[in-house]
C-alpha cells in the first residue's frame, strides 16, 4: 500500500529529541508549529533562535519548511518540515512592514486574533464581534501578496467571514471541529465550514479535548465518523488535520496562553490559576507517534484510500502549494 503522506498544521509541543524522533515514529512529514501566543518581535526572535538550534542539533530529524516542496522533500528524505505560525498578530507590533520582515524570517502561519480583541480583528472570546478592522484589511493584503496563510482558528464567526471575503486567496481554521459535534464557540459553525469549502479553504480538524465531544472520553470511532459527516456535507478534499498538539507542556503555560499580558495574572506569575491545566489526552492520540491509528480509524468508517491521503496531508500540501507562495 503506498505510504500517507501526514501533515499536522497546528502544533505546540515541548519541543525536544523526543518529540521529533516521535514524529518520524508517526510518519508525519510536516508540522505547523506555533511560535508566537502573546509574544512581541523580539520574543518570538528568541523563539526562531531556540528553533535555530534545533534544526542544527538534528539535521536527521527537522528541517525549516516554507513551501508545499518542502513536505514533499521531507517525505523523501524521511524527516519533517517545520512550519513557523503565530497564533496572534502580537509580533507585527502595528507595523505593516513588519509582516514582510516576520515572513522573510521564516513565518507562513498568522492569526488575525488569538481569542481576543486585536488590531486586526474580533476573537471568539469577545461579547462583540466587530469583524476585520481597517489595519486588519491591510495585513490581509500583504499575507497575499507575500504567501502567508490566514489562520481564523481563534477568530469571532463575523472576523471570519469577513476575513474569507476580504481575502484574495484561501483561507484556513487550522485547528477546531464543527460546532453542531460539540457545542463550543471555539468551533465553528455549519456557516463558517461552507465559506471555507466555496472559497477553497482548508480546516484543520483539533484532537484537543476540549474541542471533542465527549472531551478527553471521546472515542476514536466518534471522531472519524464527525469527520465523515462534514466530508459529507461538504468536502473531503477542504478537510485536514491540526491536532493543538501540547504535548509535555507544564499547566503553568496554560495561563500563558490564555491571559498573556492583557490582564493581570493572580497568582503570581509562573504558578497555574485554579482550572488552568492542560486536559489529559483521548486514549488513541497523545503524540505524533499515533497518527497511524486516525489513518486506521478514517479507513474503517468507509473513507476511500485517495480521500484518506488527502485528510491526513495531501489536501494540505495541495493548500500548501497554493497559499505559501508569493503572488504572481
Amino acid at each position: 500500500m503506498e505510504k500517507v503522506p501526514v501533515v499536522d498544521c497546528l502544533q505546540y509541543a515541548n519541543w525536544s529529541e523526543e518529540v521529533f524522533r516521535e514524529m518520524r515514529a508517526g510518519g508525519v512529514s510536516a508540522v505547523h508549529a506555533t511560535i508566537a501566543y502573546h509574544e512581541n518581535f523580539r520574543e518570538m526572535i528568541d523563539n526562531i533562535e531556540e528553533w535555530n538550534g534545533w534544526f542544527q542539533a538534528f539535521p536527521d530529524l527537522i528541517f525549516m519548511g516554507r513551501t508545499g516542496d518542502d513536505v514533499r522533500r521531507a517525505i523523501k528524505e524521511d524527516r519533517t518540515a517545520i512550519f513557523f505560525g503565530f497564533q496572534n498578530p502580537a509580533p507585527i507590533e502595528a507595523d505593516i512592514g513588519m509582516v514582510e520582515i516576520c515572513h522573510t524570517l521564516g513565518a507562513r502561519f498568522m492569526q488575525l486574533t488569538y481569542n481576543n480583541q486585536s488590531l486586526t480583528g474580533s476573537g471568539w472570546y469577545e461579547p462583540r464581534d466587530g469583524g476585520v478592522t481597517n489595519f486588519g484589511r491591510e495585513v490581509i493584503g500583504e499575507m497575499n501578496r507575500l504567501g502567508m496563510a490566514i489562520d481564523m482558528s481563534h477568530a469571532g464567526e463575523r472576523t471570519t467571514l469577513e476575513a474569507i471575503e476580504i481575502s484574495g486567496r484561501p483561507i484556513t481554521v487550522t485547528h477546531a471541529n464543527p460546532r453542531f459535534w460539540r457545542d463550543e464557540l471555539r468551533n465553528v459553525s455549519d456557516d463558517v465550514i461552507k465559506s471555507l469549502a466555496d472559497s477553497g479553504g482548508m480546516l484543520g480538524f483539533s484532537l484537543y479535548p476540549h474541542h471533542l465531544a465527549g472531551g478527553s472520553a471521546c472515542t476514536l470511532k466518534a471522531f472519524c465518523e464527525m469527520v465523515a459527516k462534514v466530508a459529507e456535507k461538504h468536502s473531503a478534499e477542504m478537510l485536514g488535520i491540526g491536532s493543538d498538539l501540547c504535548q509535555n507542556r507544564p499547566d503553568t503555560v496554560v495561563q500563558w496562553m490564555r491571559d498573556g499580558r492583557w490582564r493581570k495574572q493572580l497568582p503570581a506569575r509562573g504558578t497555574a490559576e485554579p482550572g488552568a491545566q492542560f486536559p489529559a489526552p483521548t486514549d488513541w492520540f497523545a503524540s505524533n507517534a499515533d497518527f497511524p491509528k486516525i489513518t486506521a480509524g478514517l479507513r474503517q468508517v468507509g473513507f476511500s484510500e485517495d480521500d484518506v491521503k488527502g485528510i491526513m496531508g495531501a489536501n494540505w500540501i495541495r493548500f500548501y502549494d497554493s497559499a505559501l507562495v508569493p503572488a504572481s
